[in-house]
C-alpha cells in the first residue's frame, strides 16, 4: 500500500469515527431535548393549574365579598328604616303627651310617679322635686295632697331649677347622693329597644 493510500485509509477511519461520535452527541442532545421539553410540559401544566386555581380562589373570594357587602348593606338599611320608624313613633308620643298634661289623667299619673320616686330613693331623708316650668305648680299640688293625706312621709320640695323634659319628675335625696329619672322622657327612652322589636318583627313578617 502505497503512502498515499495509507493516508487516506487513516483519514477514512478517523471521519468515520467522528462522524459516529458526532451522530451520538446529536442523538443524546435531542433525547436531552425530548427530556427537557417533556418536563417543561409538566411545569407548564402544573403554573397552568395553579393559575386556575388561584383564579377560582379569588372570584369565590370577590363574590363572598359581592354577597356580604349587600346583606351589610341590606342590614344597615333595615336598621335606618327601623330607627327613623323608632324616631317618628317618639315624636308622635311626644306630641300626645304634651297634649294631655293638662288632663286629670296627667295629675294621676303625677301622683303615682311622685310616690314612686321617693319610694325608690327610700329612708326619710328629704327629698328635691325637679320637673320642667309648665308641670311646677300642679307637682307642687300633687306633692302637698299626698303629703295631706299621709302617703308620703318624707319632707318634699320642689325645685325652683326647672328641668328640660316633656313631664314628670326626677327626685334626688336632698344630700344628693341619690336620683331617681322618672320623667316622661326616660320612660319613652325605656320603651325604645321593645318598639325597636316590635318594628323588627313587622318587617320580618313575625307576628
Amino acid at each position: 500500500m502505497s503512502s498515499n493510500s495509507a493516508l487516506e485509509h487513516t483519514i477514512g477511519k478517523v471521519l468515520v469515527q467522528k462522524e459516529a461520535e458526532l451522530i451520538s452527541q446529536i442523538d443524546s442532545a435531542y433525547q436531552e431535548s425530548l427530556d427537557n421539553l417533556e418536563s417543561s410540559r409538566g411545569k407548564l401544566e402544573a403554573e397552568r393549574t395553579r393559575i386556575v386555581e388561584a383564579a377560582r380562589k379569588q372570584a369565590e373570594n370577590l363574590r363572598r365579598q359581592i354577597i356580604g357587602s349587600a346583606r351589610l348593606a341590606a342590614r344597615n338599611q333595615e336598621l335606618m328604616t327601623i330607627e327613623n320608624a323608632v324616631n317618628k313613633a317618639f315624636e308622635e308620643a311626644k306630641k300626645k303627651l304634651q297634649a294631655s298634661s293638662s288632663t286629670d289623667a296627667y295629675k294621676e299619673l303625677l301622683k303615682r310617679m311622685v310616690e314612686e320616686s321617693i319610694s325608690a330613693v327610700g329612708g326619710s331623708n328629704a327629698v328635691i322635686i325637679e320637673c320642667n316650668k309648665n308641670d311646677v305648680e300642679l307637682v307642687r299640688r300633687v306633692v302637698s295632697e299626698l303629703q295631706d293625706s299621709g302617703k308620703v312621709q318624707q319632707t318634699a320640695r320642689v325645685s325652683d331649677q326647672y328641668i328640660d323634659v316633656l313631664g314628670g319628675i326626677r327626685i334626688k335625696s336632698s344630700d344628693g347622693t341619690m336620683t331617681y329619672d322618672n320623667t316622661l322622657d326616660s320612660r319613652i327612652e325605656r320603651l325604645k329597644p321593645l318598639i325597636r322589636k316590635n318594628i323588627a318583627q313587622m318587617l320580618r313578617g313575625v307576628e
